[in-house]
């Protein structure tokens, strides 16, 4: 099918975009005075676009060579995308609150590509893409797994070197520990919705049946087992 093989060819495209810009953040942050260059990889944003980069490459090559995802491929690609989306929604959150606080941030180009760009091209080719999978509703719980322990993980970590990548994560910077609390539940519940979302559209729109449902076997494939299981006619003595 050329449409599909066309989606394969730009879900790799996306993956060297997303290379190419985690490349120029990185270097970006090492020339900025403001950003702790040596905690590049603590960001969940750069975590979830690393983990994107490795998934598009695969998600295009299976495009490629295959007419439809796996079902193990369209959950992986449900809680990617919810990762990184959620991650732009946030990342255009803490840019508005630190205005409201008069905290200047810079904002490079790669940042644009891995928190906007990306995302809604992603989503694009998530209700679009031909041969992809309607995605489960148990997607939606194990979304939250990652940010609760990256999370937890951050707050102690940053205890321990007294940095934080984002500034509600840090008792210092905000009003105390209900705000930090209400902070990060209001991050997971922006994990959830944008999860749920991305599942309500996959079934909008399916292109295969849901995860765990049989899937639908090729007409002729139907038609020769219905023919192996037809009864034998008897022979005829003559």
């Amino acid at each position: 099918m050329l449409t599909r093989r066309i989606f394969g060819w730009l879900r790799l495209l996306a993956a060297a975009l997303c290379v190419v810009a985690l490349v120029h953040r990185m270097l970006w942050g090492m020339g900025s005075q403001t950003v702790a260059s040596d905690n590049f990889f603590a960001y969940l944003t750069i975590q979830s676009n690393t983990v994107y980069a490795v998934l598009a490459v695969v998600a295009g090559i299976f495009a490629l060579r295959h007419d439809a995802d796996p079902a193990w491929l369209t959950t992986a690609r449900a809680l990617v995308l919810s990762w990184t989306a959620t991650a732009g929604v946030a990342f255009a959150l803490i840019v508005w609150q630190a205005g409201l606080r008069g905290i200047p941030i810079t904002v490079p180009w790669s940042d644009v590509v891995l928190h906007f760009v990306l995302p809604a091209w992603t989503v694009m080719s998530w209700v679009f893409d031909p041969g992809r999978r309607a995605a489960s509703w148990r997607v939606v719980p194990f979304v939250l797994l990652y940010p609760i322990v990256w999370g937890v993980f951050t707050i102690w970590r940053g205890n321990l070197i007294g940095w934080y990548p984002y500034y509600f994560l840090d008792l210092r910077q905000v009003s105390g520990v209900g705000e930090m609390a209400l902070s990060c539940a209001l991050a997971l519940s922006i994990f959830a919705l944008v999860a749920s979302a991305l599942v309500l559209l996959s079934r909008v729109r399916p292109a295969m049946p849901p995860w765990g449902e049989l899937s639908p076997r090729p007409l002729p494939a139907l038609r020769r087992r219905r023919a192996r299981r037809a009864p034998r006619p008897a022979h005829r003595v003559h």
